[in-house]
């Protein structure tokens, strides 16, 4: 996103599935041309009931939910190891105006390299992230990548699936994909004022 004398002008680019197809994407982009913030979007996993396939969710935190260690006490987050980050924050006051505006759950949204299809999966996943609302792939290294050049970034999802067991027959892709470009349209105002005094 580029603000153009009050006006936000936008640029919509594909970077790829998984989070290192999403950093690099996002880090070549962001390396040639300024931009003022990164709006990763797309369809998403939503933990039941809170968003339910048609919803959408907003980011308060785009979390790296399986970068870390499997011990025999459980999971260890990369921060426990001793590096790196696994969680970032959207700016809140952007957060809570983008979700009011697509009325959508406001959440933690996690990365995962690999979806989840099981109920126990989905448990683990709940059990650590009591809040979370969805699971994507890409949303960590957007962030990352836009972490590293200093520019601020959001994410939004639409909910395409329940998280947990796989059954292709109750996607709602077309839902989803319906949600998000009506939700875009919502936002855009949002994203006017916040170009103003963001």
């Amino acid at each position: 996103m580029t603000a153009v004398s009050g006006t936000v002008s936008f640029e919509v680019l594909v970077v790829g599935v998984g989070p290192a197809a999403a950093a690099a994407g996002t880090a070549t982009a962001l390396a040639t041309a300024p931009y003022d913030l990164v709006v990763s979007a797309g369809i998403g996993g939503g933990f039941q009931p809170a968003a339910p396939p048609g919803s959408l969710v907003v980011a308060d935190a785009i979390v790296a939910a399986d970068l870390g260690a499997e011990t025999p006490d459980g999971y260890l987050p990369v921060e426990a190891l001793g590096f790196g980050r696994s969680v970032h924050l959207p700016p809140p006051d952007l957060t809570a105006h983008a979700a009011q505006a697509l009325d959508a759950l406001i959440a933690p949204v996690l990365t995962v390299s690999t979806v989840t299809g099981t109920a126990d999966r989905a448990a683990e996943l709940a059990a650590r992230h009591p809040r979370a609302g969805a699971e994507a792939m890409e949303g960590f290294g957007v962030a990352e990548a836009a972490a590293l050049h200093a520019v601020p970034v959001l994410e939004i999802r639409a909910i395409s699936n329940a998280v947990g067991p796989r059954d292709r027959a109750a996607w709602r892709i077309g839902d989803a994909l319906a949600a998000l470009t009506e939700g875009f349209g919502k936002l855009v105002p949002v994203l006017n004022g916040w170009g103003d005094h963001g």
